[in-house]
């Protein structure tokens, strides 16, 4: 059986207190004075010894505010944390996720068929394998037309309901892998419980042609049956018999009873496994959809790419292990340096979706505001994540990144070769890619502003000040095995941090007040007769002028 971690609880010295850290402190003071051309400057091999490469995923990292020292530092921090230990102990399905006691096995979904993985003594690869064939098998009848709707007429538009992970991860593997995708099908996502989301999406879909995948483990989720009741009701009034429901709805879950009080087929039920949380579940039954529009091929190489950032990161030394490196460089950022967003800046048009997949991933997972232990935390945790694809941005909020007064870490994501070739705009692309690194960790100097022959009224304007932290990433690339290295590069990265912060990154406890309040004031809403109200009294009236305008307008 896995060891139970929540049983004996660990206690750990205060994370400030450790003299690793206090030796980071020192360490920072000296390093604030040197700027990145300084070290430059002084390493003229500092890019090419300053990047490691894994899993067809190529990260420079020279251009951060680091030295040997630090990252010597960062990794003594690390081992202090016994970073390793916890690493091996998720592979091995300890029980990691303390107040929720579970084990936290994303990496078994993506694990060959050769491999064992245990959770309470049951290997669970076995399952994991059930259910991808499963979902494979669904895939092509649906995808061939083999599956057919209530009338006869074959599936051409999908719809993914969900909230949460099981949106955000699919319509950000969607969006990327759109050029994988079969064309012929259409693929929408709904999960924001506006009824704008739901009416949008289906605005110019026949309901005989649309299968809905309604995802949530519970199958109790709010929004995501407040939408796939709304989705029953627009398809039964076109297709007018409740039978049609068991053909144009499928469910990925667990609760096999109310999926089908719903009207769905258990038998098309695709479930998975409390280890696997949320927003580490697109690899996943979560990923129907995904399958769906890709074809069970790219599926699979998707899963690869998962499973070979894993066994990079289980085995690489931590001084040359990709998602420990990003980790601890950006808690060097956010602990050290200050920074308290890092910008997730993809050149590539299909990467939209990445920096809001992130968002979840990373500050669902490490905002936290106290210990595993339950200790009040006196130090920054997760860092707000944001950002836009390709050159966009520069358009729009780069001109902070430059010269504002906030430090902004940035990731820069690129690809050598297109998808799309058009004459030399990928060229171009890239060429802008290297560019806004090379500016915001070198800026440009006065004496070199004034070179120029720029006005002296206008020189301060015209001087960037640089020093600007970025890591660069490179894949040849954007195949399906790329993206799930790259997520899983940030999967692992955020346990890194979670694990240094000594918090529980698997948890979400923060989201629970909100939607147990969201019932109740629904409920006050809803009220025929004026409700008792005993919120504070902004809450109070706001339901108030809220219920009085509603009605004045009927």
């Amino acid at each position: 059986m896995a060891p139970n971690l929540a049983a004996n609880p660990q206690r750990h010295p205060s994370l400030t207190a450790r003299p690793e850290w206090r030796a980071l402190n020192a360490h920072c003071v000296e390093l604030a004075k040197v700027h990145l051309r300084d070290l430059f400057a002084k390493d003229p091999a500092r890019g090419q010894r300053l990047a490691v490469e894994a899993a067809g995923l190529y990260l420079d990292y020279s251009k951060q505010r680091v030295d040997a020292e630090t990252l010597r530092l960062l990794v003594a921090l690390a081992e202090a944390c016994n970073l390793q230990a916890r690493i091996e102990g998720m592979f091995r399905g300890d029980i990691i996720n303390v107040t929720e006691q579970r084990a936290v096995l994303h990496v078994a979904l993506r694990a060959p068929a050769t491999e064992r993985i245990l959770v309470d003594g049951e290997d669970v690869v076995p399952a994991v394998r059930s259910v991808l064939d499963r979902m494979a098998a669904f895939s092509e009848r649906v995808r061939s037309g083999a599956w057919t709707g209530h009338t006869g007429k074959r599936i051409r538009n999908i719809v993914n309901i969900g909230i949460g992970g099981s949106d955000l991860g699919p319509v950000m593997a969607y969006q990327a892998l759109r050029h994988y995708s079969q064309r012929e099908l259409t693929l929408r996502f709904v999960s924001n419980v506006d009824g704008t989301d739901f009416v949008e999406a289906v605005a110019d879909l026949e309901a005989d042609e649309t299968l809905f995948v309604v995802c949530s483990k519970t199958f109790t989720t709010l929004e995501t049956l407040t939408n796939a009741h709304a989705a029953r009701s627009w398809c039964l009034r076109a297709l007018g018999n409740d039978q049609a429901v068991a053909k144009h709805f499928v469910a990925v879950s667990t609760n096999a009873r109310a999926v089908a009080q719903f009207g769905i087929d258990p038998s098309n039920m695709f479930g998975f496994w409390d280890w696997v949380g949320g927003r580490y579940s697109m690899d996943s039954a979560i990923g129907l959809s995904t399958m769906l529009a890709i074809g069970p091929g790219h599926f699979r190489e998707l899963l690869d790419g998962f499973h070979a950032m894993d066994v990079h990161f289980r085995s690489a030394p931590l001084a040359a292990n990709l998602p420990v490196l990003l980790g601890l460089i950006g808690i060097w950022n956010s602990n050290f340096l200050g920074a308290e967003t890092v910008a997730v800046l993809p050149y590539d048009q299909y990467l939209q979706r990445f920096p809001a997949y992130l968002q979840q991933l990373t500050m669902e997972s490490n905002g936290k505001h106290v210990t595993i232990d339950g200790n009040p935390i006196d130090y920054a945790t997760s860092p707000v994540y944001w950002g836009e694809p390709g050159t966009n941005g520069q358009h729009s909020f780069y001109q902070l990144i430059h010269q504002g007064t906030r430090l902004i870490p940035c990731d820069f994501i690129g690809f050598v070769e297109p998808l799309n070739p058009l004459q030399e705009q990928h060229d171009l692309l890239m060429a802008n890619l290297f560019a806004q690194s090379e500016a915001l960790a070198f800026g440009k100097t006065t004496e070199e502003v004034m070179a120029d022959g720029i006005a002296d009224s206008l020189v301060p304007h015209r001087v960037f000040e640089g020093n600007r932290p970025s890591h660069t990433l490179l894949a040849e690339r954007l195949t399906p095995y790329a993206l799930g290295t790259l997520v899983a590069l940030y999967e692992h990265s955020v346990f890194v941090q979670g694990t240094i912060w000594n918090i529980d990154s698997f948890d979400q406890w923060g989201v629970e007040l909100g939607k147990a309040l969201a019932k109740r004031t629904a409920q006050e809403l809803a009220s025929v007769s004026e409700p008792e109200l005993d919120h504070d009294s902004s809450t109070n009236a706001l339901i108030r002028r809220y219920r009085a305008l509603r009605e004045a307008g009927r």
